[in-house]
């Protein structure tokens, strides 16, 4: 009898937006529209789905919103390139200990993901975000923002108080659009930045 393990994909509340449906596709469900798995949205405007999966198994995913919406996990375990385009699936592997298995019999993939390099100590280069140059990510860096995903998360007050404190010169600097484009890095989605950075107004 195969072993699975309960796991419990999330996708954040910055992510989903004003998405109200959502559905989660992947290699378990051999990407069926028709048979994806519907995404709960919490009261704190994320999304959830827990599913069963087979233990020791890698599996590709991703998330499709409102209106056709294709999004990535930013917590996901890994990401996988898709054969000859410039997409990435996210990627969650099921551990198989049993030590685990015993003393938590309903895991979820943040726990999984703990046994994985933290991604945290790999430091990004945020001048690939329109609008941020050498200066800027210097500044960004000291106020412990070092990663695409640290900018994904960072609050427009946060961000605009940290220009605003390095003067004029760095004040008249918008970073509205900035989590946005920080997300679609987290993510691998360099095609789909590339097409926001496109239409974006200033320079570095």
């Amino acid at each position: 009898m195969q072993k699975t393990r309960k796991v419990t994909f999330s996708l954040p509340a910055e992510i989903v937006a004003d998405a109200s449906h959502g559905l989660l596709l992947g290699e378990f469900n051999n990407w069926d529209k028709d048979n994806g798995f519907s995404l709960k949205k919490g009261k704190d405007g994320s999304m959830k789905a827990t599913l069963e999966l087979e233990a020791g198994r890698r599996y590709e995913y991703r998330y499709l919103l409102d209106g056709g919406r294709w999004e990535n996990d930013p917590s996901a375990n890994d990401y996988a390139q898709v054969h000859g385009l410039d997409i990435y699936n996210c990627v969650v592997t099921v551990p198989v200990d049993e030590v685990l298995l015993k003393e938590k019999p309903a895991p979820t993939k943040v726990a999984a993901k703990k046994k994985t390099a933290p991604k945290k100590s790999v430091k990004d280069d945020l001048t690939r975000i329109e609008g941020i140059g050498k200066k800027i990510e210097e500044l960004l860096n000291g106020e412990g923002i070092l990663t695409y995903g640290d900018l994904a998360k960072a609050t427009q007050k946060k961000l605009k108080s940290v220009l605003s404190e390095a003067g004029p010169k760095f004040s008249m600097h918008d970073p509205a659009s900035w989590p946005k484009q920080s997300k679609l890095a987290a993510a691998g989605s360099w095609d789909e930045l590339k097409t926001l950075q496109e239409k974006l107004k200033g320079g570095k």
